[in-house]
């Protein structure tokens, strides 16, 4: 249930959702001869359309989610495990092409493969199942076992987590998959998702090692106009909404202890 409630609830709060849906009741009140009250819904669909795709606030607000957590800066002697989080290919068409076709966050399977090869002793856990709603192909880890199987990686070295359809369900999918892990265990996702993912396995009762990658802002950006790309901005701030929007229930419904994790002191 809380599955289907959030990929609903995101459905209808994302900007280019709030957009249409603010337009069509502006429309529908106009009828109605609220004409005042249509224009003020149109005018609020204006605005968040000009501030999601013609100015810098999805770099704004997904900043601090990517500066919450650093690599570390000296590599650990010896890693048992390396998780990766799906979330980097496309599920249809690499189901339908057989094939691994990567997503923006692609870079969650690249530096997974990246670690791999300077801790040929650790296991690789692929978890990721289907986040669609309607589930019509093959799970994320097994698009991630084809893109490592075709680079080299040993089979043996793998273990597929494939059921897991959001962070709350990688973690708890994971730990039961695994059972008690020793020694040191490093976690792969994006930047932005990194507090969320270390919050969940953390209260879950393991302590990971970050290795946050496929970064969305530089890090030096200031609040202003930005008319270069405008679909990019606006996915940038659907993510850092969603993300903003999923630390918030996390913390809520008791699944992260806090509301922004953070990197803890050595």
């Amino acid at each position: 249930m809380f599955f289907i409630v959030s990929k609903v609830f995101w459905v209808l709060v994302q900007p280019v959702s709030l957009t249409f849906l603010l337009c069509l009741f502006g429309w529908v009140l106009v009828a109605f001869g609220r004409r005042r009250l249509g224009l003020l819904a149109g005018a609020l669909a204006l605005l968040i359309l000009g501030v999601s795709a013609f100015t810098t606030a999805g770099v704004m607000a997904i900043r601090p989610l990517e500066e919450r957590f650093a690599r570390p800066a000296t590599m650990p002697r010896d890693v048992s495990t390396i998780i990766m989080l799906g979330g980097a290919t496309s599920g249809r068409v690499s189901t339908r092409r057989q094939v691994a076709e990567l997503t923006e966050a692609g870079d969650r399977l690249t530096e997974t493969l990246r670690l791999a090869q300077l801790y040929p002793q650790a296991r690789i856990v692929l978890s990721g199942g289907s986040g669609l709603m309607v589930d019509d192909g093959e799970s994320e880890a097994l698009t991630a076992r084809r893109f490592f199987i075709g680079l080299g990686v040993e089979p043996s070295r793998l273990v597929l987590e494939g059921e897991s359809r959001n962070t709350d369900e990688n973690a708890e999918n994971t730990l039961a998959m695994l059972g008690e892990v020793t020694g040191n265990v490093m976690l792969v996702t994006s930047a932005f998702h990194m507090p969320r993912s270390v919050g969940i396995f953390r209260t879950s009762g393991l302590e990971v090692i970050a290795w946050p990658t496929d970064y969305r802002s530089t890090g030096a950006e200031s609040f202003g106009l930005d008319v270069v790309n405008p679909a990019v901005n606006v996915v940038t701030t659907s993510v850092a909404m969603k993300e903003w929007i999923g630390l918030a229930v996390y913390h809520w419904t008791g699944r992260i202890d806090e509301l922004l994790p953070a990197q803890l002191s050595n």
